[in-house]
């Protein structure tokens, strides 16, 4: 797995226009502050990222849950698998996200390129759900996607699970990344256990479903 972070480049500085004979020199009380990052959030039967492109929730039993994944303006939902496994109020369960690929994710429109921020995106998200440590199974898929008339890439790749007294070995993290036509790409990650596989399918079927409101 790898983890791009990329820095701007240095600018030089540039001499600003002299303005006209007294004018006033103005003193802010506050400083500007930094553009928040922008989110996404759930409405209704959709996931609606902060770009306004939309993806269906997986089904009503989904509930809303915080976005972990590293997505730009992104949201997720969550369905638990196994409440208090251990018998001290934990919980496993299958999460999905939807937003836009990072600005800090170097992207091109090829299949090349949309493999590539896959993989990235792809990393990020298994860091942010799991650690930095985790480890993927042998068997890691890539399949080329379109998604109503726009090109995408999938991978589906499955993480080793070692969790004492939970019943399972491996959950499944899927990353579909789908160019939106102005330079950008939105993505959307699951987090599938591995004892519920049938969840995968819904997930491609809701994938398919993204609509770019651009």
């Amino acid at each position: 797995m790898g983890w791009v972070w990329s820095k701007a480049d240095a600018v030089s500085p540039v001499a600003l226009p002299s303005g006209k004979p007294g004018l006033e020199t103005v003193s802010p009380s506050l400083k500007p502050s930094e553009t928040p990052t922008p989110v996404g959030k759930v409405l209704g039967t959709e996931i609606l990222a902060a770009n306004n492109d939309t993806m269906p929730i997986m089904s009503s039993s989904w509930r809303n849950e915080d976005e972990r994944t590293g997505l730009w303006g992104g949201a997720a939902i969550w369905f638990t698998v196994h409440p208090n496994y251990n018998g001290k109020g934990a919980i496993w369960g299958n999460y999905v996200a939807f937003g836009q690929l990072a600005p800090d994710i170097p992207y091109k429109n090829t299949a090349a390129g949309l493999k590539e921020a896959a993989v990235q995106a792809g990393s990020r998200a298994i860091v942010g759900l799991y650690d930095k440590n985790a480890q993927l199974m042998k068997g890691t898929t890539h399949k080329v996607i379109t998604v109503g008339g726009h090109p995408g890439h999938e991978i589906v790749a499955r993480v080793v699970v070692k969790v004492p007294k939970l019943p399972e070995t491996y959950s499944t993290v899927m990353i579909a990344v789908v160019d939106r036509g102005d330079g950008t790409a939105d993505v959307s990650i699951a987090d599938i256990a591995g004892s519920t596989p049938a969840w995968q399918n819904v997930w491609r079927y809701k994938v398919g479903q993204i609509q770019i409101k651009r």
